[in-house]
């Protein structure tokens, strides 16, 4: 028996953040797996720039958990 998307969103509703945002991750690399080559390349290029401009010191880097911990202040409270 086949869910509706309606149910499967409800699920997906039900879980973390962090999962839902795994399952759209997913879900869009599942749309089109020919070009998912060229998703990982854009992906690479962006990389590349936020890294240059890390290491010219127009941006000041902090660790990870202190950057989600800051979101989640923001946004969950």
């Amino acid at each position: 028996m086949r869910m509706r998307v309606e149910d499967i969103t409800d699920l997906a509703r039900e879980h973390p953040s962090e999962a839902r945002a795994l399952l759209a991750d997913r879900l869009v690399e599942s749309l089109d797996p020919a070009e998912d080559g060229l998703i990982h390349e854009l992906w690479a290029e962006e990389t590349n720039r936020r890294l240059m401009i890390l290491r010219s010191g127009q941006v000041i880097g902090i660790p990870g958990e202190e950057a989600l911990a800051k979101l989640r202040t923001k946004y969950v409270g």
